[in-house]
């Protein structure tokens, strides 16, 4: 008879773990940024099919990387979830920590069976208040911890990276394209430190804006509206770059200018100190004389 192998606990947990970081990290990034009328979410994702970013609630918006059919489940539990809390007590009761906290027992008890491989999946849950201080965003690990995020966040991909670049850069008080412009710029980076391009057909993109008058604050932007919104920020750089080029340009200008009628008044004064020195050459040899002689 042959002894089973031994694994210990520590180590198959540490397996696990690192195999769902591994699926994680193959994804394409997603990046969430709140901004002064609500919160942004910024995936790069060319399918317009299968979706990252999705509405949960009135208030509340799930993003996810990852396996797609794992994440996807999880999205219409949530919905599930929060439907019928919504009419068996009231839609205020619906909150995006108590959506968190059950696909945190959700995560942490797949991770934690031995009896299946645990998701490769990375959430984000995130909700707009009435105020940019009531805003909540959590992220939940592939093993149902919970983390409480402020301003920015970033899953999946090279996530670390994106982060660091986020907190450097992120600030309260951005307007929607300034947020969205920051993603973007995020997104284009990769692991090599190098810049690529995004279009607007690469990336999807959603709001939770709390000024909207509906009660859904959740839209997407699309299309044209999109394209008009990485537009504006691309055209309004160049024109500062314009700007800043004919500006120098003119200060070119005018210190040639300057150059020019200093040169040829330095060339007047010379012909006039000519014409004088040849009309008292005579007086001033004799000034010169008595004084070298005093």
């Amino acid at each position: 008879m042959s002894t089973p192998f031994y694994v210990s606990p520590q180590q198959a947990m540490a397996d696990r773990a690192e195999y769902a970081r591994k699926g994680i990290a193959r994804g394409r990034s997603v990046v969430v940024l709140q901004y002064i009328d609500g919160v942004v979410f910024v995936a790069e994702n060319p399918s317009r099919a299968l979706h990252k970013v999705s509405e949960i609630y009135d208030r509340i918006a799930f993003a996810a990387v990852g396996k797609y059919n794992e994440f996807e489940n999880l999205r219409i539990g949530g919905v599930r979830y929060a439907d019928l809390r919504g009419y068996t007590y009231d839609r205020e009761d619906v909150t995006a920590r108590g959506l968190a906290n059950v696909y945190a027992q959700t995560l942490g008890t797949i991770f934690s069976s031995a009896a299946e491989k645990p998701y490769e999946v990375e959430l984000i849950v995130a909700e707009v208040g009435n105020a940019p201080e009531d805003d909540q965003i959590y992220r939940l690990p592939h093993d149902g911890s919970i983390v409480d995020e402020h301003g920015s966040v970033a899953v999946g991909g090279n996530a670390d990276q994106i982060s660091s670049y986020l907190d450097q850069r992120h600030r309260e008080g951005m307007t929607l394209g300034e947020a969205l412009k920051l993603a973007v710029e995020s997104l284009s980076r990769d692991t090599a430190g190098g810049e690529r391009t995004l279009t607007a057909e690469q990336l999807e993109v959603a709001t939770l804006d709390r000024t909207r008058p509906q009660q859904r604050k959740f839209k997407r932007i699309l299309g044209r509206q999109l394209s008009r919104l990485l537009d504006e920020h691309t055209g309004a750089e160049g024109g500062k770059s314009a700007d800043g080029d004919a500006d120098a340009s003119d200060e070119a200008a005018g210190g040639a200018a300057g150059e020019s009628s200093g040169a040829s008044g330095a060339s007047d004064a010379e012909a006039t100190s000519g014409k004088d020195g040849a009309g008292k050459g005579d007086s001033g040899s004799s000034k010169g004389t008595e004084t070298s002689e005093d």
